[in-house]
């Protein structure tokens, strides 16, 4: 009669180098595909005030778009909403086409309403820029 070994049954092993080494292949992969894209933004900082810049004599009216802690938006002083900026610059520009826009935002105004702003300006090529108020230091 023969003698059963009472050895522990034998354990399936799974062999990770074939799977370790598709892991490795596809972040290859990916990483040589993979297009880095760099976001663009603009800057909200105003440049530094230019004592020595002459004034020129003869420059068009600035239109000035302000934005107000609460967010409320006016156009050269007067209300109005912020989808309807892009109209009330049109309509003052209608009379002097040369102004530019000049967004003065509050520091507690949302950027998101100051970008749709920006925004609105730079489709319709209407020249713009921002300047942070003397008052609000």
């Amino acid at each position: 009669m023969r003698r059963r070994s009472n050895r522990g049954s034998d354990q399936a092993e799974v062999n990770m180098t074939p799977m370790l080494d598709i892991v490795f292949i596809l972040l290859i992969f990916f990483i040589v595909t993979a297009t880095f894209l760099q976001e663009q933004g603009f800057d909200m900082r105003p440049p530094p005030p230019c004592e020595d810049c002459p004034v020129p004599t003869d420059a068009s009216p600035v239109i000035l778009v302000q934005v107000d802690a609460e967010n409320r938006v006016f156009v050269n002083r007067r209300s109005t909403s912020e989808d309807r900026v892009l109209a009330a610059v049109q309509r003052i520009r209608a009379e002097a086409p040369n102004s530019a826009v000049l967004i003065e935002p509050n520091n507690e105004a949302q950027t998101g309403t100051i970008a749709l702003i920006w925004d609105d300006m730079q489709t319709n090529r209407i020249p713009v820029s921002i300047q942070r108020p003397s008052g609000d230091d």
